[in-house]
């Protein structure tokens, strides 16, 4: 029984207690995260707005608030109850994905660059930046109720093959690497790039995996995926 169905936490046994006070935590992570988020975006946004004049400061500041945008069209996402929830299991790789994220962000944002000025390199990668922002979005956008930052699958689920699906089966990923690799070029410094290879790339990694173990039963879920790569078009 869960909670809600009467069971007292209180006295029930410890390993029950545990399994029944993990659902609680792990329903605060992804809120908790995105405030933090938000308040470190905002931050370094007055921050570097206070040197707008300059033009690296000027055009990160630009970048850095479109980053602050992006996180808050997720925002009915990331707060959205799932109803009619089966099947799959995070097994820890939300937590590990959203703090490698946090990580990857924080370095940028507190970590010195290694640009003095603003040259083609931060362009082009200001654009990467954009263009994975903008794919995210629209993945998300395309399979609509289905999306969650959890990994579940609802009741009535099915599988989205057009669109950006058309391309790769895990797009809203592939866009947040390609966003995430365009805002550490913009902000390099040792640590965001360390973060970025080391933390975020194998937590998408493990994320895909969970995700792909809960989409196995669902009808027509093999078919499509003989057909198409995870993340990278003829890669992976």
């Amino acid at each position: 029984m869960s909670p809600d169905a009467g069971t007292d936490t209180r006295t029930a046994p410890p390993r029950q207690r545990e399994r029944m006070r993990r659902p609680r935590l792990e329903s605060l992570f992804p809120p908790t995260l995105f405030t933090a988020g938000l308040v470190a975006l905002g931050w370094a946004l007055v921050r570097e707005g206070g040197h707008w004049s300059e033009p690296r400061h000027g055009a990160q500041t630009v970048v850095i608030g479109l980053y602050l945008l992006w996180t808050l069209l997720e925002l009915r996402v990331t707060f959205r109850a799932a109803p009619r929830v089966s099947g799959g299991d995070d097994r820890g790789t939300m937590q590990w994905y959203g703090a490698a994220r946090g990580a990857v962000v924080a370095t940028a944002l507190f970590v010195a660059p290694w640009w003095q000025g603003w040259g083609p390199g931060q362009w082009l990668a200001a654009a990467v930046f954009v263009c994975g922002a903008a794919l995210r979005l629209a993945a998300i956008r395309r399979l609509g109720r289905f999306y969650s930052h959890k990994v579940r699958t609802l009741g009535d689920h099915e599988v989205v093959t057009d669109g950006p699906y058309r391309l790769v089966r895990h797009p809203a990923y592939s866009g947040m690497v390609l966003a995430h690799a365009g805002f550490v070029g913009v902000l390099a410094n040792p640590l965001s790039v360390a973060a970025f290879l080391a933390l975020l790339l194998p937590a998408v990694v493990l994320r895909i995996r969970a995700e792909e173990r809960a989409l196995t039963d669902l009808r027509g879920y093999a078919a499509y995926a003989r057909h198409r790569k995870r993340l990278i078009p003829a890669v992976w």
